[in-house]
């Protein structure tokens, strides 16, 4: 980001203060013109409509924000601009929550919604963007006595100068316990994440405090956009040649380091499209696990929105395989329909997984990508931090038993099950996967590690566990089940 960005992101000191009349050198309002009411300017307000919409609606940020920007029309260093304030606050909630608290002569939730809002944004600007304090301070002020009126304004303009009187590292020390003495309460406030989201992924990573805090700065850096040239219907050559780079794991990705994925042709067309290099993996595992007996029918329980189930049935149509792909929400199941629509026997069914119309064993191979808290992928989605509970794990983790059950019930002996979750949390992997074990003594687990050759760092088997901070995709979970008993002929 350019140092010069002031409001809007435009280099400042070529141009006068927007909002401001011109100043004699005393300091006073030249000529005898009124003041004009300051303007904000459309990247913060965009920013700030962003946050409004995730804190009054539950709007999800990755589908508000593109919105936001075609509609006001920014592009550019704009768009950019509001990307990182929009993204950055909402990543940083926690940490510039604690920040405020301590600038704030009253708690934070008495303070009004709305103008938390734009203290936030601020404090965002002042501690992790190479935005003049001079700037960040005024262009936020500017923005609050638009939008909230001139009392609201001068509050925002006392606390923001609180904030600005130290740097971030200093403020972490002010507010954050010693880490000597409390490493999940530090790493909490340090790196912006609910206290319980740490101490799961603690338990996670075997307690390895140094490796948890890379994790959760990865979870704070932006996602690269991934792309997937689905088999059969684009090459990787053909993406690489329109801008992207070469990924580093999955031999149908590639990486777009900047644009707009949906300007190349072969994303607009649905031969390609955007996919986490972590979820092709683990859809490639699938479609690579040993088999005992035929390989005709393939199954995507829990479809939607339909990146995995895209790439399988791609995958499926080049072997003369069919896959079925079953979604019980109609309106995501219109979105698989949408990206499988285009390949060769390829089915959508609106179905509940857990009690699903097809027959039982009737199935080669399975996949169950059960829903989860998807703290596996909170550096894509930086409001979900703030969204999920720990009570929210019960009744998720009792989904995730029913779903596997049900998809072990639909592969035939021989055939195999990839249980998958876009979370690290042991209740949601292991657990799931021990439990179903337990339950099904005819059920082996395979070794899923052979099966993404080259990626290192994999775990001790035999499930693989894929991080942010270690291979650059989400925190995909993958475990390989097998049914025995007589395998039908190939």
């Amino acid at each position: 980001m350019d140092e010069r960005r002031g409001r809007g992101g435009r280099p400042g000191p070529r141009r006068p203060e927007r909002g401001g009349a011109a100043r004699r050198p005393g300091g006073r309002p030249g000529g005898a013109r009124p003041r004009r009411a300051p303007e904000p300017d459309a990247p913060r307000q965009v920013a700030l409509e962003l946050l409004r919409a995730v804190r009054e609606r539950d709007a999800y940020a990755n589908l508000t924000l593109p919105a936001l920007l075609r509609e006001r029309g920014l592009g550019g260093r704009d768009a950019a601009f509001a990307t990182e304030l929009g993204y950055g606050t909402l990543r940083g909630l926690g940490t510039y929550d604690a920040v405020l608290g301590a600038c704030v002569d009253r708690p934070l939730d008495a303070v009004d919604p709305p103008v938390l809002d734009v203290l936030r944004l601020g404090a965002h600007q002042l501690l992790a963007m190479r935005v003049p304090p001079h700037a960040a301070v005024s262009a936020t002020v500017d923005l609050a006595r638009v939008v909230l009126g001139e009392g609201r304004g001068s509050f925002v303009n006392a606390v923001l100068r609180r904030v600005g009187r130290q740097d971030l590292d200093a403020w972490v020390r002010e507010v954050a316990p010693p880490a000597e003495r409390d490493a999940v309460g530090h790493l909490s406030v340090a790196r912006s994440h609910p206290r319980w989201v740490v101490a799961a992924l603690r338990e996670a990573l075997a307690g390895d405090d140094a490796e948890l805090d890379a994790l959760l700065a990865a979870d704070n850096a932006p996602a690269a956009v991934t792309l997937v040239a689905r088999p059969g219907r684009a090459e990787v050559d053909e993406l690489l040649a329109a801008g992207a780079e070469p990924a580093r794991w999955s031999p149908v990705a590639a990486v777009l380091p900047s644009g707009d994925p949906g300007e190349l042709d072969a994303v607009r067309e649905g031969r390609a499209g955007v996919q986490d290099e972590g979820s092709q993996l683990v859809a490639l595992a699938l479609a690579a696990a040993p088999l005992e007996g035929r390989d005709e029918q393939w199954l995507d329980v829990c479809a939607g929105p339909g990146g995995k189930a895209a790439l399988l049935a791609a995958l499926a149509a080049q072997r003369g395989a069919r896959l079925l792909a079953g979604e019980v929400q109609p309106h995501r199941a219109r979105l698989v329909h949408a990206v499988t629509g285009g390949v060769a026997g390829a089915q959508v069914v609106v179905a509940d997984g857990r009690r699903p119309p097809w027959r039982p064993g009737a199935f080669d191979r399975v996949l169950v990508d059960a829903p989860c808290t998807g703290l596996g992928a909170l550096r894509r989605r930086p409001e979900a931090r703030w969204r999920r509970r720990a009570e929210d794990l019960g009744p998720l983790v009792a989904l995730q038993d029913e779903l596997l059950a049900g998809a072990l019930a639909a592969v035939r002996p021989g055939g195999v099950v990839a249980y998958v979750t876009c979370s690290p949390h042991l209740a949601e992997t292991r657990a799931v996967v021990a439990a179903a074990l337990r339950h099904h003594p005819d059920v082996e687990q395979l070794d899923a590690r052979p099966l993404l050759p080259g990626v290192p760092d994999l775990g001790p088997g035999p499930a693989v566990q894929l991080w942010p901070h270690r291979h650059g995709t989400d925190a995909m979970h993958l475990a390989l089940l097998r049914r025995g008993g007589a395998a039908p002929p190939s």
